[in-house]
């Protein structure tokens, strides 16, 4: 086959490419979209200046590309190879010369103005790498600032976040305080209530008993209480309660009852016993007269003897005594204060 025969060498000059080329004669080779293989990918060739074809400028990106990657930076300083190619294809290889936009590059009358239009699509072609180059690099800082915004943003809700539950954490405490303060106050409040009908109710409870119940005597003086200890007593104390009062001053009866007995005993000289309804013994003694007797039922405030000085004494008074319905001996003065009476 012709791809397997050797190639004759021929010999390369500079300014002559193909050996005889310039004496055979060759067609014209026009490249067409079905013949050029399309450019993808992110380059783009712009358009050329000098009105060049948009095939005529694919060829010759196409010749510059190889001779690029075949290093025209170092093909300067390397002596020259020799290139061979079947004869079936280096009969027909046209004139460097004559292909469009390839022969301004390699010829030595090219003019500034061609040089500077045939290397557009390569300015071209780096500007558009650059400008993708800056695009990704924008896309990426952009893509940072979101970022950092975006957790700016996080770092700013999780801060009003926090700061709202703090509020509503020391709001609920505040609350809660208040209440327990308010409780406190309202219970205070109802303790002093309370205690306040209590006082009501007792002061009413003295008033009903005060209008139920009268001191034994008027114009006395209190000389002896209960339980004082002395050599004038039998007992070694005293028993009872001593109104000192004038000869003659009326005794009346503390509560109603009926008179239990009237008349002298001993010591106690003219004594009369009132037994109230709760069986209550009320002992009035040294009575110097006696108006009422045994078995008479009396009212509150009825006068019922006179004080005197019978009996053991050391001058005239009241002796009085209270008794249960047990026998044992109580203090007169707490007991008439129990029933709302000021002695």
């Amino acid at each position: 086959m012709a791809s397997n025969m050797p190639a004759p060498e021929a010999a390369f000059a500079p300014g002559h490419f193909g050996g005889d080329a310039a004496e055979r004669t060759w067609e014209e080779w026009n490249p067409t979209e079905e013949s050029i293989r399309p450019v993808r990918g992110r380059h783009r060739v712009v358009k050329q200046r000098g009105g060049l074809a948009r095939s005529s400028t694919v060829l010759g990106v196409g010749v510059i590309a190889a001779v690029g990657a075949g290093g025209i930076a170092t093909a300067q300083d390397k002596p020259a190879v020799s290139i061979s190619l079947p004869d079936s294809i280096a009969d027909n290889l046209p004139d460097a010369k004559s292909l469009p936009g390839v022969g301004s590059l390699i010829s030595d009358d090219a003019d500034s103005e061609g040089s500077e239009a045939n290397a557009a699509p390569l300015t071209a072609t780096t500007t558009v790498a650059d400008n993708g180059t800056a695009g990704a690099g924008e896309a990426l800082r952009a893509r940072i600032l979101q970022q950092a915004e975006q957790q700016r943003a996080e770092a700013d809700a999780e801060a009003k976040a926090a700061a709202e539950k703090l509020a509503a954490e020391q709001a609920a405490a505040a609350a809660a305080e208040q209440q327990s303060k308010a409780e406190a106050q309202a219970a205070e409040e109802k303790r002093k209530a309370e205690e306040a009908a209590r006082a009501r109710e007792e002061a009413e409870r003295l008033a009903k008993l005060a209008a139920s119940y009268a001191l034994p005597t008027s114009s006395y003086t209190i000389t002896s209480t209960y339980g004082e200890s002395g050599s004038m007593w039998s007992s070694g104390q005293h028993t009872g309660l001593d109104f000192a009062a004038p000869t003659g001053t009326p005794v009346k009866a503390v509560h109603g009852g009926t008179i239990k007995s009237a008349g002298w005993s001993g010591s106690y000289g003219y004594r009369i016993v009132l037994e109230l309804e709760d069986g209550t013994e009320v002992w009035y003694a040294h009575l110097s007269s006696m108006t009422a007797s045994a078995g008479q039922k009396v009212a509150t405030g009825e006068t019922i003897g006179r004080v005197g000085a019978t009996g053991n004494v050391t001058g005239p008074h009241l002796h009085m005594e209270v008794h249960t319905p047990g026998g044992s001996g109580l203090d007169p003065m707490a007991w008439l204060r129990d029933k709302g009476l000021t002695v």
